[in-house]
């Protein structure tokens, strides 16, 4: 589905791929390039994988004249499928100078030429089996389109001239106070129900038995996270799980990441160049440890992502998407009742680890890497953010990062027993 309406899979694609060029045009042929940290990949390199993946796992086993645009591509922009071969480092990725920006955007030409002969039925009927995995790189490259908007804003951020990627639009009004919201005890059912495209590690759909519990209204702001930092939240061991209370010491947070200091006042670096922080909008780029330590500090927790799920089936998937144009959270400035926020603006991090749901089984072949092999180590987050597309994203998707990250538009919704 995009915009809302059923469309071809040849428009779907010229879609998807169509926005991922617009996010990339303000951009000089320098930004393309630098990689300031291992999670963060040059611009360059996400336009060449998503062009690669419909190359490797569509044109490849499905169009037998298809010619490759350059032998090496393979192995230079395959991100983690140890299935189809060996892969370039990740952490080196910045140092590619080559190709340059016009070679890949030459790339992705030739593949688009094919693809589009390819779904106008050059090569016979596309399958069923041939569509879903279209219909997954569709989803994987507005994964893409997210990590673009966040791996930019951390090259930016390293700039000391503070350079700018669209101008911020000011939004006005107050943000209405926290309420809670309350769900009953009851046995729910969680996981996706099997219409329309979701990823493997959102099935089998399941139930589950949950108490009572109570969800904030709202999404926790900077003014309110400035307070925990003022109480010494990030002083205080208490409030801390033990690997989190280490990456404090090790790592010197002190605040979100992007915010800084300036003539006694905090800044933050957003895409719209460095401004000061507003108090209203939801606090952003926090990790896994310092939502669980403020959850502490605010005498609540985090919410399990069954407990989201069964918050969400009460909220429209309306918010603050990528196609709003913002690239970043909003201030909430209205108060129509019962949930606000839910999709859109941050990702919210859950209690919940990111396991395989019972009876899961990973797809066949390359794609069955996509997800499950990464069930360890991760924390679920729900929702979407201010950097994902509205088409993209339901209330049964489970995104997912490791407990110290913090580049993502990452933010916190409070919940406790009800």
């Amino acid at each position: 589905m995009i915009d809302g309406q059923e469309k071809t899979l040849e428009a779907r694609y010229e879609a998807v791929r169509t926005l991922t060029e617009v996010l990339c045009e303000p951009l000089e042929p320098e930004d393309f390039v630098i990689q300031s940290m291992d999670d963060v990949s040059p611009t360059k390199w996400h336009l060449a994988h998503t062009t690669w993946f419909f190359e490797t796992f569509v044109l490849k086993p499905s169009a037998p004249s298809y010619q490759e645009h350059h032998p090496q591509y393979g192995y230079l922009f395959n991100s983690y499928y140890n299935t189809v071969g060996p892969m370039f480092a990740r952490r080196q990725r910045g140092v590619l100078s080559r190709p340059t920006v016009k070679e890949v955007f030459a790339y992705r030409r030739h593949v688009d030429g094919w693809m589009r002969r390819l779904l106008g039925g050059a090569f016979g009927e596309v399958s069923e089996e041939l569509a879903q995995v279209v219909e997954i790189g569709l989803h994987h490259e507005q994964q893409h389109q997210e990590l673009l908007l966040t791996d930019i804003k951390h090259v930016l951020s390293c700039n000391p001239l503070g350079p700018i990627y669209r101008e911020h639009k000011v939004v006005e009004g107050d943000t209405p106070e926290q309420r809670w919201v309350a769900f009953g005890e009851d046995l729910y059912r969680v996981g996706h129900d099997g219409e329309g495209f979701a990823f493997d590690n959102e099935s089998p759909r399941h139930r589950v038995f949950l108490r009572g519990f109570e969800l904030s209204s709202r999404l926790v702001t900077n003014g309110e996270y400035l307070e925990f930092m003022r109480d010494g939240g990030y002083a205080t061991f208490a409030l801390w799980l033990s690997e989190g209370w280490s990456a404090v010491q090790e790592q010197g947070w002190e605040a979100p990441l992007y915010w800084f200091e300036r003539d006694g006042a905090w800044w933050s670096m957003t895409l719209g160049g460095p401004r000061p922080v507003d108090l209203r909008e939801p606090v952003c780029h926090v990790s896994y440890f310092e939502a669980d330590a403020y959850a502490r500090w605010a005498g609540a927790r985090l919410a399990t992502e069954a407990e989201w799920e069964v918050a969400s089936a009460q909220a429209p998937r309306a918010g603050n998407f990528v196609e709003e144009a913002h690239y970043h959270p909003v201030p909430l400035t209205d108060d129509a009742g019962g949930l606000a926020q839910v999709f859109g603006d941050v990702w919210e991090w859950t209690a919940s680890p990111y396991v395989a749901y019972p009876g899961y089984e990973p797809l066949e072949g390359a794609l069955g890497e996509y997800n499950g092999k990464f069930m360890c180590n991760q924390m679920v987050l729900r929702g979407g953010s201010c950097a994902t597309s509205k088409t993209h994203i339901r209330a049964t998707y489970r995104n997912f990062f490791p407990t110290h990250a913090r580049w993502q538009f990452m933010g916190i919704r409070l919940a406790r027993d009800h």
